[in-house]
């Protein structure tokens, strides 16, 4: 048991050092740990202040302040809404069950919002905390969130998910204050990835027409207007891939996946397999059937992407094939191809060497590498010892530049592709037999 006044003395010395605290008197190296720290600090003293609210609630003391609502009194305290306070109260409750998160909250290793994912989570799922409490060490709120849901998507019969799923499925509208129609929704993955994906593509238009033109706005402004294209039918890129299938090549000729073989929409978890060959009939789906193939060897000089490496950015890391997030900061809107490497630096394009980052993120990187060396200034001119039309130089392996139309190498494909005017897919069809692993 902590010295009851001895916490209360730090605690008042803290806030008086803090109401003073001006970031120009200290280094650069100083404010880093400062932040670290207080960081820290903030989460604990959050946690204890939730806890001992929690303790002030349940013997009526919120009564005594002329409270009736405890949600109101914690609200007051916290400066949250009513509705966060009794989420938190919630949260605060379910602690006793996960003693483990209860401790790292109090150490400050984890914020309320991470011990209240964790909570929900191991109430479903017992057994799960200490997985859950490492991801949310590791990571951020976000992390942690996709790192349960896997999970909890993972604990579902496919086939009851997916009617959950389509019964969960909502839409409604209403206005704010400045008169926008403002909206929530929710759709089972086979129709809102799609429709998202439409979406995405036609902001990307929208913006690079706008950056010609000077009058490029946030990358959300564009997505709302092309959500009214896509509504309207004036999707732009048709026939293009809006929704992506892997499923495991055993599974699909079985009709049902045994665990450890993947059928799932990227970016959407897993489907049955029945689900799986339903959707193949779409004119506007990819379908990957995966025999374990290595696909590192796609490799080539300059900015060419073959349609095998495409679907190999497209699907996400291996094994899992969760589909496209930005490598810095795990954004999986807006996405962008980069290349770690720089083409201008002989970097190849290659599994690799490719990485997914968003716009502010890619953008970023481009100014660290000019500031490298590994860019031409902007305005220079190219390289004027390279003749018009000379092949380029050999990247960094060695590797020749592949002539358009020429075969790729040898096992550059890891993936069958089967679909409607794709491969030798058709529709309503099972794929044709493929290699093994």
């Amino acid at each position: 048991m902590g010295d009851r006044r001895l916490l209360l003395e730090t605690i008042g010395v803290l806030r008086r050092e803090l109401k003073g605290f001006e970031p120009s008197c200290y280094s650069p190296a100083d404010c880093t740990r400062l932040a670290e720290e207080l960081a820290r600090v903030e989460k604990a003293c959050a946690a204890a202040r939730l806890l001992a609210g929690a303790r002030a609630v349940a013997c009526d003391a919120h009564r005594k302040a002329g409270v009736a609502d405890p949600a109101h009194w914690v609200a007051r305290q916290a400066g949250t809404t009513r509705r966060q306070a009794r989420d938190a109260l919630a949260t605060a409750a379910s602690l006793e069950g996960c003693r483990a998160t209860r401790d790292a909250l109090l150490a400050g290793e984890v914020s309320i919002l991470q011990a209240a994912e964790i909570t929900k989570v191991v109430a479903e799922l017992p057994g799960e905390e200490a997985a859950l409490l490492e991801a949310a060490k590791a990571g951020d709120l976000t992390t942690l969130r996709d790192e349960a849901r896997g999970r909890r998507l993972a604990s579902i019969p496919v086939t009851a998910l997916h009617r959950r799923q389509v019964a969960s499925r909502r839409f409604r509208h209403w206005k704010d204050g400045l008169g926008m129609v403002c909206f929530d929704g929710a759709l089972p993955p086979e129709t809102g990835i799609p429709f998202v994906t439409r979406i995405e593509r036609e902001a990307a238009r929208l913006r690079r027409t706008a950056m010609q033109g000077g009058a490029a706005e946030r990358f959300e402004a564009h997505a709302a207007d092309a959500l009214v294209l896509v509504s309207d039918g004036g999707s732009a890129a048709k026939g293009a891939t809006d929704l992506v299938i892997v499923c495991d090549l055993f599974a699909w000729r079985r009709g049902h996946a045994h665990e450890g073989e993947p059928c799932h929409l990227v970016g959407g978890g897993p489907i049955p397999v029945e689900l799986a060959k339903q959707l193949s009939k779409d004119a506007f789906l990819k379908v990957v059937l995966h025999d374990g193939v290595d696909i590192q060897k796609i490799c080539h000089v300059g900015r060419k992407y073959t349609a095998e490496l495409r679907t190999a950015l497209e699907l996400g890391p291996a094994p899992s094939f969760t589909g496209r997030a930005c490598i810095d900061c795990g954004r999986s809107w807006n996405l962008q191809n980069d290349h770690d490497d720089p083409v201008a630096h002989t970097g190849p394009t290659s599994l690799s060497n490719v990485k997914p980052r968003c716009y502010d993120c890619h953008r970023e990187k481009t100014v660290r590498d000019r500031k490298a060396g590994l860019l031409r200034a902007k305005g220079a001119a190219r390289d004027p010892g390279r003749r018009a039309g000379a092949p380029a130089p050999a990247n960094a392996r060695g590797l020749p530049e592949r002539r358009a139309g020429a075969p790729a190498p040898a096992n550059a494909a890891s993936h069958k592709e089967v679909g409607p005017g794709r491969g030798n897919g058709a529709p309503g069809k099972d794929p044709p037999t493929a290699a093994g692993p």
